[in-house]
C-alpha cells in the first residue's frame, strides 16, 4: 500500500504553500479517526441506539450541520467545478508519475491515504465504531450478573418466605386441632401449590409430612422388588395375597401423606383429606389381615373364608364411619382411635383360633404369631399416644415442631407395618417349603 501512494508534497505542495489555499485533496481525505471522534462524542451525546442504521443517518447529518463534506465521486467532477486545486489534481493524475492512482481494469486501485473506497465501506466502520462503543460503556457484564444475583436472592425470599407460621390461636376454627401445639402452625394457604411447597419448611406438620412420604416410597420399593419376582420362585396367587398388603400400606401412608400436606389448604379440602386419611388406616388393617389369615389357616378354607369376610365387613364399617363428618372433629379423637383399635384387636380371635387347634408353639414357629403380636403392641401403642396426645400434653409448648404424639404415632405405624411384612414373608417361606396341603382339593386353594 505505501509503493503504491505518491509523495504528499506532489499533491498538496509544499507545507508552506498550503497556508493561503484550502487544499481539496486533504478535506477529500480526510482522517477516519476524525469520524470516530466525531461518531464516539455524538454518541456520548445522544441515548444509546440499537439501531446502526439511524445511527448513522444522524451522524451524517450532524457532520452536514457542522459544514463537513462528504467525498464527492472524481465522475461527478468538472474542469469547471468550483472546487480549489482541481486542476492540479487533474493534472498530477494524468502524468506519469501519479499512473498507480489510476484504477485498473481489474477494479483494483490504491485509493487516497485513509479515504474509504465507496460509501458502504464508511458507514461499515462507523457501524463497528458505534456498536464497540455501546459494547464497552453500556454493557457492564459485571452489574448485569450483580443484578441476576439480587433478583434470584429477591425469588427465594418471596417464595420461602410467602407466609409465617403461627400460635394457636390466631388459626381458623377448623384447623385448631391440638391446643398443647402453641406455635409453628400453618395459616391457611388456599393453593396447592403453597401446601406442597410447604413440606420444605419447618412448621408443626413438618414430622407428620416426611414420616409418611418416606414410608410410603420406601414400601413402593419394596412392593415392586417383590412382586417383580419370577413366577417360577413366587407362584400368582402368593403375589396377590402380598399385593393386597402392599396396596394397604402405600394407601395408607399416601394418603396420610396428603392429609397432612394439603390439610391447611380450606376447610372442605381439610374434611375430605381427613375422611380419606382415616380411610386409609382402615385399608392398612384390611390389608395386613388378608396374608396372615391366608398363609394361617391355608389348609382350611371354611375358617380362611369366614375370617376374610368379618375382615372386610369390619373394614367397610370403619370406612363408612370415618365418612362422618363429626368423626373427625377434635373432640372424637378417642372414639377414632378406639374404632381402629378395635378392628386391629379383632385378629386376637382367628390368632387364638389357629393357637388352640395347631398348638402355641405351631403358632410361634410356624404361624409368625410373635411377629403379630408385635404388630399389634405397636399399633396400640401409637394410637394411645395419639389418643392421649402425650408428651405434649405434660409440655405444652415444647413439642411443637417434633417429638409429638402424631410424629411418634406415625412411626411405630411404620415400624408396625415392616414387622408385619418380615412376619408374612416368614410364613409364605415356610408355606413353599412344605409344599401344599396333603389333601386340598385346587379349586379351593384360596
Amino acid at each position: 500500500m505505501a509503493e503504491c501512494l505518491p509523495s504528499t508534497s506532489k499533491i498538496f505542495g509544499e507545507p508552506g504553500t498550503s497556508s493561503q489555499q484550502p487544499n481539496a485533496s486533504s478535506t477529500l481525505g480526510m482522517d477516519i479517526s476524525a469520524l470516530t471522534d466525531k461518531a464516539t462524542k455524538s454518541a456520548q451525546r445522544r441515548p444509546a441506539m440499537t439501531d446502526y442504521a439511524d445511527a448513522i443517518g444522524s451522524l451524517e447529518e450532524e457532520l452536514a450541520s457542522e459544514g463537513l463534506r462528504r467525498r464527492v465521486p472524481w465522475d461527478s467532477l468538472s474542469i469547471g467545478s468550483d472546487v480549489p486545486g482541481l486542476h492540479d489534481v487533474k493534472d498530477l493524475l494524468e502524468g506519469d508519475d501519479a499512473s498507480d492512482l489510476v484504477s485498473e481494469d481489474d477494479g483494483v486501485g490504491c485509493p487516497l491515504p485513509s479515504t474509504p473506497v465507496e460509501q458502504g465501506l464508511l458507514e461499515c466502520e462507523i457501524a463497528e465504531v458505534l456498536k464497540a462503543g455501546v459494547l464497552m460503556d453500556e454493557i457492564d457484564l459485571g452489574a448485569l450478573a450483580h443484578n441476576a444475583v439480587g433478583q434470584a436472592e429477591e425469588f427465594v425470599r418471596k417464595v420461602m418466605a410467602s407466609w409465617k407460621v403461627c400460635h394457636f390461636h390466631h388459626l381458623p376454627k377448623w384447623l385448631q386441632d391440638n391446643d398443647f401445639l402453641k406455635t409453628g402452625h400453618r395459616p391457611p394457604l388456599n393453593s396447592f401449590k403453597a401446601c406442597f411447597s410447604s413440606i420444605f419448611r419447618v412448621h408443626t406438620e413438618t414430622g407428620n409430612i416426611w414420616t409418611h412420604l418416606l414410608g410410603c416410597v420406601m414400601f413402593i420399593g419394596i412392593a415392586a422388588y417383590f412382586l417383580s419376582t419370577p413366577a417360577m420362585e413366587l407362584p400368582p396367587w402368593d403375589k396377590a395375597v402380598f399385593g393386597v398388603f402392599f396396596a394397604g400400606a402405600i394407601t395408607c401412608l399416601g394418603l396420610s401423606f396428603a392429609y397432612h400436606t394439603v390439610h391447611c389448604h380450606s376447610e372442605l379440602v381439610g374434611k375430605l383429606f381427613s375422611k380419606l386419611d382415616y380411610c386409609g388406616i382402615a385399608m392398612l388393617i384390611i390389608g395386613s389381615f388378608v396374608p396372615w389369615l391366608y398363609y394361617s389357616f391355608y389348609c382350611q378354607f371354611s375358617a380362611k373364608l369366614i375370617y376374610l369376610s368379618v375382615v372386610i365387613v369390619l373394614g367397610i364399617s370403619s370406612i363408612v364411619v370415618s365418612m362422618w363428618d363429626r368423626f373427625g372433629e377434635p373432640k372424637y379423637r378417642p372414639v377414632r382411635a378406639g374404632v381402629f383399635m378395635g378392628f386391629g384387636l379383632s385378629g386376637v380371635v382367628p390368632a387364638f383360633h389357629y393357637a388352640i387347634s395347631e398348638g402355641w408353639f405351631k403358632a410361634l414357629s410356624q404361624a409368625s404369631l410373635g411377629w403379630l403380636i408385635l404388630m399389634g403392641c405397636l399399633y396400640i401403642l401409637g394410637a394411645m399416644f395419639y389418643a392421649l396426645r402425650v408428651p405434649e400434653r405434660f409440655f405444652p409448648g415444647k413439642c411443637d415442631i417434633w417429638f409429638q404424639s402424631h410424629q411418634i404415632f406415625h412411626v411405630l405405624v411404620i415400624a408396625a407395618a415392616f414387622v408385619h411384612y418380615h412376619g408374612i414373608s416368614e410364613m409364605a417361606m415356610y408355606r413353599m417349603t412344605i409344599g401344599e396341603c396333603a389333601a386340598q382339593n385346587p379349586a379351593m386353594a384360596f
